[in-house]
């Protein structure tokens, strides 16, 4: 009876949907859209409109016929996103954070769109555009100016597929027959299918690492019901997009998996949490699902195997980096804001509408999805022994060859560094802005669990960059995406922005870089989700690992950004 009375609190599943039917009809959601949904599923219309405002994609005001998000993340900084601005302002007649004129183009800046390795990239109408230039946005502009349809213009996105593990060692990117991983579940129980997972040693491939069978044991023992399966396909961290590249690829061994992890835990429904960014892949996703039910791998009796009745639709996202944390996610689901909620319960033990619910991320599902099709044994081959297995590492910045690649663990930062032909690598940031960065003097560090973990963002940059544009570019991110809740994440990034732009201006003293390792203690211990207690771990390890590039960043009093000649300019010319 708790379980229930928690489910039933504000619970409005089908909120997302019905706001973005609003929009999409639209191309905003008006004054009468909000009354309607708030008389349709009884919401007032001020919990309603902290909802909407919680999202970055929707909108209360015409957006224009033509939405633009130009992505800002640091990778598309550094490969011109300036100059793909100003071309954009220049082509359309609107201005950033504005609509023309006309009302036909809306221009809007917004973080990763998850397309690193072919940066500069914009979504238009959420249709990607990618390695942007001056001369393909007033080709683009003008071919939407003369009416070609927006399917036609828009960018076949590459997957980018750089490397996989030799001698027939790959887990994911190898010969591949959807339905292969399902149809083993005959003959299995469901504690044989955990008991398996357990045996690869697989843990979470989102950046906690958590054991996969473990996390499934657990939901599996919880005596409520019904249980739900949920794939976080949210992957908003800077610099990350493995997971878009497993799915567009191979979308099937996402669906798979979720299958698996239902007969493991015995729930019956699953929902695909797919970010708005890649809104694009949806009609893709949603055939795989479809073509699934037509080949008995969904519905009834799953494979064949009486009794086993599992179902999968996708839900879609409206924007919002903090709800890749799985407490925000499942609070989205419920048509409420994205915050994270207070760890009283583990979500297998009380998850979406309070009920035992696992959440793991697409890299996950897709290793539990080919142990069960290849074995436990097959993935224990590669790896250590500590660490065994295949990670897929996305890779982007400084390299001739950005993109995706499935390693082992136990490969160097130096053996990547090659295989991605990186330009003079001098900063290395791994795991993505929430993550840590290092220097060449870690090039022998292994990519594994017990030395230099990696949720799967690897972004180089070379001896050219300016360390403090990639750290202020990352605390902008976090403070921007901050959902505000707790005072810590809150204020600490503001304040941390702060300081960066004035160690920018060389202004900067001792006492600043004091004053920055402080905020970044009290945010770690008392920030309410991992946003906050992460958001500084970049901007310490910098001060650390590069202490000969912030001591020049030192004021010794004298503003070195003041130009005294230039300040005395129009005195001259006067005295003359």
């Amino acid at each position: 009876m708790e379980a229930e009375a928690f489910s039933n609190r504000r619970a409005h599943p089908e909120l997302l949907d019905t706001l973005w039917e609003y929009q999409n009809q639209h191309g905003y959601i008006r004054d009468e859209d909000l009354e309607q949904c708030s008389k349709e599923f009884d919401i007032s219309s001020i919990e309603l409109e902290g909802v909407i405002s919680f999202y970055h994609f929707f909108h209360r005001r015409p957006a224009g016929k033509f939405t633009i998000y130009l992505n800002n993340s640091i990778v598309s900084e550094f490969k011109g996103f300036q100059r793909v601005r100003e071309a954009f302002e220049r082509e359309t007649g609107a201005r950033f954070g504005e609509v023309d004129p006309s009302g036909m183009f809306g221009l809007f800046e917004t973080s990763c769109i998850g397309l690193s390795d072919q940066e500069p990239a914009a979504l238009i109408n959420f249709l990607p555009f990618t390695n942007l230039n001056t001369l393909k946005v007033r080709q683009v502009i003008a071919k939407i100016k003369q009416g070609v349809p927006i399917e036609e213009v828009c960018d076949e996105v590459e997957d980018n597929i750089r490397y996989v593990p030799p001698g027939k060692r790959a887990v994911f990117f190898r010969e591949y027959f959807p339905g292969n991983a399902i149809t083993k579940l005959r003959g299995l129980s469901p504690e044989q299918v955990i008991e398996e997972i357990n045996r690869s040693k697989l843990s979470g491939r989102g950046g906690a690492f958590f054991p996969t069978g473990l996390k499934w044991g657990l939901c599996r023992q919880q005596p409520a019901g019904p249980k739900y399966i949920v794939c976080n396909a949210d992957e908003g961290e800077p610099g990350t997009f493995k997971d878009r590249v497993l799915m567009n690829a191979m979308p099937s061994l996402a669906i798979e998996g979720m299958a698996i992890a239902g007969y493991a835990v015995g729930a019956r429904e699953g929902i695909l949490y797919l970010r708005a960014e890649y809104s694009w892949m949806k009609a893709k996703l949603e055939k795989d699902i479809e073509r699934f039910y037509r080949m008995g791998l969904l519905g009834k009796n799953v494979a064949g195997i009486e009794g086993f009745d599992f179902d999968i639709r996708l839900q879609l996202g409206a924007g919002s980096y903090v709800v890749g944390e799985e407490t925000a996610m499942l609070n989205s689901m419920e048509g409420k804001r994205g915050e994270a909620r207070v760890k009283q319960y583990y979500p297998i033990e009380r998850g979406f509408l309070g009920l035992p619910t696992v959440v793991n991320n697409v890299e996950t599902l897709c290793a539990a999805a080919r142990i069960l099709e290849l074995g436990a044994d097959h993935f224990l081959k590669a790896g250590t022994a500590t660490s065994p297995g295949t990670k897929l590492i996305s890779v982007s910045g400084d390299c001739h060859q950005p993109g995706v690649y499935e390693i082992e663990y136990g490969m160097t930062v130096e053996e990547l560094l090659k295989l991605c032909q990186a330009d003079a690598p001098y900063y290395m940031q791994v795991s993505g802005p929430s993550g840590e960065c290092i220097s060449m003097a870690d090039k022998k560090r292994a990519f594994s669990k017990e030395d230099l973990s990696c949720g799967g963002a690897f972004m180089v940059f070379s001896k050219h960059r300016d360390i403090l544009q990639i750290l202020l570019n990352f605390t902008t991110f976090f403070k921007e995406e901050s959902c505000g809740v707790c005072t810590p994440c809150r204020a600490g990034n503001f304040i941390l922005q702060r300081k960066l732009e004035k160690m920018k201006l060389g202004l900067a003293q001792n006492s600043d870089y004091e004053d920055i390792r402080q905020w970044g203690h009290i945010m770690q211990i008392a920030s309410r989700c991992g946003l906050g207690k992460t958001a500084t771990n970049t901007l310490i390890k910098a001060l650390d690992t590069f202490p000969e590039y912030f001591e020049v960043k030192q004021s010794d009093g004298f503003n070195r950004k003041f130009d005294l000649t230039k300040a005395t300019e129009a005195y001259e010319k006067f005295k003359s």
